[in-house]
């Protein structure tokens, strides 16, 4: 398959990745379906199997949005595939923070977070300014905020709500800009297909998750208890050794429409993986901090931005982690 994929043009490849996707997708969707028929004479035992699926169900939903973007991302210009990243962190911070109350005296950090630190780090992988890229958010953000919110003269639970927006920051804006970062990374011989980074990032991680939780589904089904079960019920370390193993196995397969050589591309998958399923993890724990089931609430949305979050978490992880994997081992 590696020699096939490098052969290809890449033309060629894009139509034969456009067949494999949205087969693979499609043949998942009717498992779910499939599993959505089954009945249980238990009605306890029939409610969590329901719940299952429609988690999983959520995460088919994910897949198509993200690959989706993946193709937007392909056919747009460089300039409107930043618009297009920078307008989902907008709208993933803005849900983060919904959920997060703040009070009168975090205006001005929000207006900086919102109006100054989102545009300006977009504006940095615009211009390809990658030193100052990555350290901008973690090191100037991160001692400006607090002094904006300082000099509003408001100390209660100053740490608390500070914390809070740091975290979104970093997940929505930081996480998020990596990922279209991915495309204007400079490797020699590769033509600048650097759309096919994100399409590799993309699958990768979304194979590991729905691969999870399939497999957590039968261990569930089984008896077996989840490693972090105040957390999540669907998460245990053999159904997220079996999501790493297909994600990697996946990475290694499709080599061939990356820079990578199989055994790169397996490590380099493998490390997606482990960032993004472990992310996902993560902001399940923020959820249950903030006692909801999913960012956009029970059947509708709460914040006005759709769910965002439950979307675009594992990616979040997952593409800093990649892009600074990839940046160090090639020396870009």
């Amino acid at each position: 398959m590696y020699q096939t994929l490098k052969h290809l043009s890449a033309t060629q490849q894009v139509g034969a990745l456009f067949v494999l996707v949205f087969g693979l997708l499609l043949l998942a969707q009717g498992v779910v379906f499939l599993l959505s028929m089954r009945e249980f004479e238990d009605s306890q035992a029939a409610q969590a199997h329901q719940k299952a699926v429609r988690n999983l169900g959520q995460l088919l939903k994910t897949s198509w949005l993200l690959i989706f973007i993946f193709w937007l991302a392909w056919l747009a210009g460089d300039a409107a595939r930043l618009v297009l990243f920078g307008l989902g962190s907008f709208f993933a911070l803005r849900e983060f923070l919904t959920l997060s109350p703040t009070r009168q005296g975090d205006h001005r950090s929000l207006v900086l977070a919102f109006f100054g630190v989102l545009p300006f780090q977009y504006w940095l992988v615009a211009t390809e300014h990658f030193n100052l890229f990555t350290v901008f958010i973690p090191v100037y953000v991160f001692l400006a905020l607090p002094v904006a919110s300082a000099l509003a003269n408001d100390p209660q639970r100053f740490l608390e709500r500070n914390a809070k927006l740091q975290w979104g920051i970093m997940v929505c804006i930081y996480g998020m800009s990596h990922v279209p970062a991915l495309l204007l990374l400079d490797f020699p011989h590769y033509d600048k297909k650097n759309a096919f980074l994100v399409f590799f990032l993309v699958l990768v991680v979304q194979t590991c998750m729905v691969t999870q939780h399939l497999v957590a589904l039968r261990l569930m089904r089984l008896g077996h208890a989840p490693a972090a079960p105040q957390i999540s019920q669907s998460f245990s370390w053999r159904a997220w050794w079996a999501g790493m193993a297909a994600g990697s196995v996946l990475g290694a397969l499709l080599a061939g429409i990356t820079p990578f050589v199989p055994g790169q591309a397996f490590a380099q998958a493998f490390i997606a993986c482990a960032a993004g399923s472990l992310g996902h993890l993560v902001m399940k724990a923020l959820k249950r901090d903030r006692g909801i089931p999913i960012w956009h609430g029970e059947g509708k949305a709460v914040t006005g931005a759709g769910g965002m979050l439950d979307r675009v978490d594992s990616l979040c992880f997952a593409a800093p982690v990649f892009f600074h994997s990839v940046r160090w081992y090639f020396g870009l």
